[in-house]
């Protein structure tokens, strides 16, 4: 009976270890977390190549192709030059799934990479709350097209500096107003 109480008390301080850990909520002064996923052109992106050489603006957004989303995305594509003179480098990260995010980086003339996050792992580790996936369909081109997400990420905005701590959180994002909000952030830091 002894092994049997022991036994359960090391699984329940395991799991809740591991819950915690998972589901993080991060603060501002936090280490970041440490994470790699397919990009948008199917090669692996990991944020340890970008680490102490650039700050790095981790952008969560629900949807690739729908309306806020899109127009956050277009608005980093249009400060792309602003971003580079801040030494910043921005990824986009949706459930998405890689084919969807082509199509979205394409349809958009995206100029920064999107980063595909189906099982919300990467979000679950920024502390971002998610809800399920869905399918929703879109023409491109003259072409009917279905971009599938395994989840849907809220909308929350993080930099990371050039030690790998969080120096911003936004968990309360203006689509149209994000990247101009983290330039200034940035270059006021």
């Amino acid at each position: 009976m002894k092994s049997v109480v022991i036994s359960f008390i090391l699984f329940f301080v395991f799991s809740t270890s591991t819950f915690s850990q998972e589901n993080k909520i991060l603060k501002v002064g936090d280490e970041a977390p440490k994470f790699k996923t397919l990009a948008d052109d199917g090669s692996i992106w990991d944020v340890k190549k970008y680490l102490g050489k650039k700050y790095i603006v981790v952008y969560f957004y629900p949807a690739a192709m729908t309306g806020g989303c899109t127009k956050q995305a277009c608005a980093y594509r249009d400060f792309k030059s602003n971003l580079k003179s801040a030494n910043a480098v921005v990824v986009g990260v949706s459930g998405d799934n890689v084919a969807g995010l082509k199509l979205f980086k394409k349809a958009n003339d995206l100029n920064f990479t999107l980063l595909s996050d189906e099982s919300g792992e990467i979000a679950r580790k920024f502390g971002v709350p998610t809800r399920d996936g869905g399918t929703i369909t879109r023409e491109i081109d003259g072409e009917s097209f279905d971009l599938v997400r395994g989840t849907t990420a809220s909308r929350w905005t993080f930099i990371i500096d050039k030690d790998g701590k969080i120096i911003y959180k936004n968990d309360s994002v203006n689509a149209v107003k994000d990247s101009e909000e983290v330039i200034s952030f940035i270059k006021n830091n």
